[in-house]
């Protein structure tokens, strides 16, 4: 059993892994090294946890408690715990970099996850040292809501380091799915259409958002493409496709919609900005 962890980049993704823990018991060390991110961040959870109460999903002595497992940290050299996951930004340099510079700090056993929704595991594994004991945990957004895991399994990784990812997703009462680190892992390859044949209809002129969105979630989806990628944020979205397009050699199925493009250079990447492909004013 995991009773400690480090999440590195206290932004969304950050924000609800560390909630998700230590709802679960865990102590968390919630580090960026921009202020500003933690207060947020830190504002984010109390909200979070007060709806919570609200609907009586829990009571106000957990939220005390809750808090108190969590420390909000500037400080890279008390990132020290048997697991670390990154949550930052989507560049695997500055990935490395962090890695690089949380080893300092940590025992050689301490397991490295990544985050990353579609970079590469065996490529952050060549520029690590202990590359055996990095692998991906690939969380959803809402982490502290959404259930599914994927544990990535790289060339370089340990059996036990596996085990060890999957037994924590189910402390933290998630689904863990072990997959084989590939372009886009499970999720992100089956899905990469669902956004961008949607946004090709839209394009043509063959269909509107909403239409396109209507009769998605008429069909069965929870939510519809565009209401999906507005949720997920437009730039995280169209990195992503960015990333299988290169991976896959530009093959044309995937290749970036020029109508994301235009979201993400106008600044409307979705519910996190006000504006995506809705309006959320």
């Amino acid at each position: 059993m995991i009773n400690k962890i480090c999440v590195a980049g206290a932004g969304t993704m950050g924000i609800g892994i560390a909630m998700c823990a230590a709802q679960n018991g865990v102590e968390v060390v919630l580090f960026d090294n921009n202020i500003k991110v933690l207060e947020v961040a830190q504002q984010t959870i109390e909200k979070n946890l007060n709806a919570l109460i609200e609907k009586n999903k829990i009571a106000a002595i957990e939220k005390t408690e809750i808090l108190s497992r969590i420390v909000f940290t500037t400080e890279i050299n008390t990132c020290k715990a048997p697991l670390i996951i990154e949550a930052i930004i989507e560049k695997a340099e500055i990935k490395i970099q962090l890695f690089n510079e949380l080893s300092k700090y940590n025992e050689t056993s301490s397991i490295f996850a990544s985050n990353t929704s579609s970079l590469s595991i065996n490529l952050l594994q060549q520029n690590i040292s202990n590359p055996e004991r990095v692998a991906g945990l690939h969380f959803f957004n809402p982490a502290q809501i959404m259930k599914l895991v994927e544990v990535v399994k790289a060339e370089k990784t340990n059996d036990e380091v596996i085990a060890k990812l999957t037994s924590f997703c189910l402390q933290l009462k998630k689904s863990p799915v072990v997959c084989i680190d590939a372009p886009g892992f499970i999720v992100n390859r089956v899905a990469r259409h669902y956004y961008l044949e949607a946004m090709r209809l839209v394009e043509n002129n063959q269909a509107t958002i909403e239409q396109v969105d209507e009769i998605m979630e008429a069909s069965g989806f929870k939510m519809g493409p565009f209401k999906l990628m507005d949720l997920i944020g437009n730039d995280i979205n169209l990195a992503v496709s960015q990333s299988l397009y290169d991976a896959f050699n530009q093959e044309s199925r995937f290749e970036p919609s020029a109508l994301q493009k235009e979201k993400v250079k106008s600044g409307n990447l979705g519910r996190k900005t006000g504006e995506g492909f809705y309006k959320y004013q």
